[in-house]
């Protein structure tokens, strides 16, 4: 753990351990942070994980994503390239809504109290996927929309024997239909398990760049 911030503070924790004999070939609990504000090229793909090399398990994935545009922003398709895999992915998703169990632009119709029809972004939260996080602009000094996802692939795991590398796409669309290439706040954890050793993880971003937001 590192404290970057200017002040000190109080880290509370609990480890719970076996004891017992550790096989040769078994598999640890990694996770990876990173995040692109903005994302560079438009478009993307931005980048989850990569660099994985080894035999494992990917088990999840956790989105913060910050909108830099008007209009809706999730048509990105998430891809996840496995053993070998050039030019195409084993997986290769539909788009950023379906991958977290969600559709139609995790919208909602419904009628308030006036008898008018909205429709507003709808929060779920479920064991496996979610989109609990919908914080929208204050029309004042908090102008974005902020977005936080989550899926874990405990029922349905990605299993890898070499190398994993997994991308999202940052697409939304324009007036004319055509998608349109974003640069979007993205910050994301995968969460997996593999053999040692592992690879290098990226530098973690410094305080100064985490402000930005």
């Amino acid at each position: 753990m590192q404290n970057i911030d200017d002040k000190d503070m109080v880290l509370y924790y609990q480890v719970d351990y076996v004891l017992a004999e550790v096989p040769e070939d078994a598999a640890y609990f990694h996770a990876q942070f990173r995040r692109q504000n903005p994302v560079s090229p438009a478009g993307g793909p931005y980048v989850i994980l990569d660099g994985v090399k080894g035999r494992g398990q990917y088990v999840g994935t956790y989105l913060a994503w910050g909108v830099n545009n008007n209009g809706w922003w999730g048509e990105g398709e998430i891809k996840f390239y496995m053993d070998g895999d050039q030019p195409f992915p084993t997986i290769n998703g539909t788009g950023t809504e379906d991958y977290f169990c969600g559709s139609y632009d995790f919208d909602t119709r419904r009628k308030i109290s006036e008898g008018v029809e909205v429709v507003d972004y709808t929060p779920f939260s479920t064991p496996y996927t979610g989109l609990h996080q919908v914080i929208k602009g204050d029309g004042h000094y908090k102008v974005m929309q902020r977005f936080g996802m989550y899926r874990w692939h405990i029922t349905d795991p990605v299993r890898f024997e070499h190398d994993l590398k997994i991308t999202i796409q940052d697409l939304g669309w324009k007036r004319n239909g055509a998608y349109l290439p974003q640069q979007s706040d993205i910050a994301s954890v995968a969460y997996w398990y593999q053999t040692e050793p592992h690879g290098p993880f990226p530098k973690l971003p410094g305080k100064d760049e985490l402000d930005i937001n």
